[in-house]
């Protein structure tokens, strides 16, 4: 049953998925955590094969994680059973999804296709016609209304999916590689819809993506790396020595309950770490060198 969740939209702790083809078992998730605040909006980046796409499934209620746990807009996503899943996928959690062929039906308008998902969330008519216009209209996409898939561009297409993914109020928007198929220019604009819709509607968003560019619309960038979170990279506004407004970009290590992290490829590369690596405490940070370097720790700082 739907509970509140005073500690965020999604909440995951040490996920594991693993998938067994022809008695290979292989482990896309491995103890993964990430925890998004409501309202938030978040973008999680990975190589193909990270884990990324797994994670997603799992938090729009289509997979369901072999360990651990997962809580988003209040539903707990291992434990519910099969008419919870229905109602949260119809009214907790919308979803974009790269290919337009998945987000909209070819033979209906976009006014007709975001009134069919309100229809499904049982919207009376009379309110079901005031949520399309509304939210075309937010969408920037009002002039559309009367025309089918086809007859959009790629940028329309995808800010009518989002139309039809906000029809019955999430409060959890996903999106899976939500700019995979758009030039640079419909890319901001999709993603400024996005942005938009959390601004206006507190909907929580979460884009996932190995798409780097979409980082620099974000507030907040999650990325994995063999099936766990490993580094973040937070943003925030600021004023220069000059007094004009800048963006100034943060990167941080995750640690996990147990005091794992992984360290970004480039520093592993730069001091050519590997196997294992020495470890020093200091007053107010711990040291890292390479495993091989008999040096005094005092003589490599």
């Amino acid at each position: 049953m739907n509970q509140p969740d005073p500690d965020g939209a999604i909440v995951c702790s040490d996920l594991v998925r693993v998938f067994s083809t022809r008695g290979i078992e292989v482990q896309a998730l491995q103890g993964l955590s990430l925890h998004v605040d409501s309202g938030g909006v978040v973008a999680v980046v990975g190589a193909s094969g990270s884990g990324k796409s797994t994670l997603l499934g799992i938090l729009s209620g289509l997979d369901v994680p072999t360990a651990g746990s997962a809580v988003v807009a209040g539903h707990d996503l291992v434990t519910m059973g099969r008419r919870e899943r229905v109602e949260f996928r119809r009214h907790s959690v919308g979803f974009v999804w790269q290919q337009t062929a998945r987000n909209l039906l070819p033979y209906l308008t976009a006014a007709e296709n975001v009134a069919l998902i309100a229809g499904v969330g049982r919207r009376a008519g009379r309110r079901r016609r005031v949520v399309v216009d509304e939210l075309l209209a937010l969408l920037d996409v009002g002039d559309c209304r009367d025309r089918r898939p086809r007859e959009l561009s790629g940028g329309q297409q995808q800010r009518v999916a989002i139309a039809v993914a906000m029809a019955n109020a999430p409060r959890v928007l996903l999106a899976d590689e939500p700019t995979g198929e758009l030039d640079e220019a419909a890319s901001a604009e999709v993603l400024a819809a996005m942005n938009h819709v959390n601004r206006e509607r507190g909907t929580t968003v979460l884009v996932v993506t190995h798409d780097a560019t979409v980082t620099d619309h974000v507030s907040r960038t999650v990325q994995i790396r063999d099936g766990r979170t490993s580094t973040e990279v937070l943003r925030r506004a600021a004023v220069d020595e000059h007094g004009a407004d800048t963006v100034v970009a943060e990167e941080y290590a995750v640690l996990d309950r147990v005091g794992r992290l992984q360290l970004p490829d480039e520093f592993t590369r730069a001091l050519e770490l590997r196997d294992r690596v020495r470890l020093a405490l200091e007053s107010d940070h711990v040291g890292v060198w390479p495993g091989d370097d008999d040096r005094d720790t005092t003589e490599a700082r």
